[in-house]
């Protein structure tokens, strides 16, 4: 059972309009997901090396897990990005972070493309932490990005999240920020949000 997943969101971002967000069907979505995830510009997923089987297998073992699961999101009318949930308890990170009643941890990948969108990004991280405060249950939602990663980290700090503290992920083989954010931080960086710009070489 996924009963502390949510099923789906709709929505509708101020600058950029519409996004849909579905949980991924392993069948039919298998094409699509090797393509992003095989991509260069994911390799912080690890998964660049991956055969379709490989990707296929990841997927099915998610959607049939009770504590996680996938979505892809869709904007105009067609998919533009993966994102996950899952309970940091029964995770990798478990061992390094205080859990807390209502933690969900989070992971969002935007598919490549040649015709960037300005602001593009930044909408779908507020996107994906809309579908995580979905459920009410949730109160601070985790992430564990590599820290080399800089243009994620330049996204986190828009949506509210703080750095706690680096671990080393011997499951993934890196060293991450292990940053959170809860409801009320997510909250004031909307309120507070101000116009896109350009940071540190992300487009916000």
């Amino acid at each position: 059972m996924k009963s502390t997943f949510p099923s789906g969101l709709t929505r509708v971002d101020p600058d950029l309009g519409a996004f849909e967000v579905r949980p991924v069907d392993p069948d039919s979505d298998v094409e699509l997901l090797h393509g992003w995830l095989t991509d260069p510009k994911a390799a912080f997923w690890m998964m660049t090396s991956f055969s379709r089987e490989d990707v296929a297998r990841y997927f099915h073992s998610v959607h049939e897990s009770a504590h996680a699961n996938a979505y892809v999101g869709e904007w105009e009318g067609g998919p533009r990005f993966l994102a996950e949930l899952y309970a940091p308890a029964h995770s990798e990170l478990a061992p390094h972070h205080d859990v807390r009643p209502g933690d969900t941890g989070m992971h969002f990948l935007v598919a490549s493309t040649d015709t960037p969108v300005h602001g593009f990004t930044r909408a779908v991280i507020t996107t994906v932490m809309e579908l995580a405060f979905a459920d009410p249950a949730t109160e601070r939602v985790v992430v564990e990005p590599d820290v080399r990663n800089h243009a994620v980290h330049a996204l986190n700090e828009a949506v509210g999240f703080r750095i706690e503290t680096t671990v080393h992920l011997a499951e993934s083989d890196k060293d991450a920020y292990l940053s959170t954010c809860t409801r009320e931080r997510f909250r004031a960086a909307l309120a507070a949000r101000g116009p896109l710009t350009t940071t540190r070489g992300v487009d916000l």
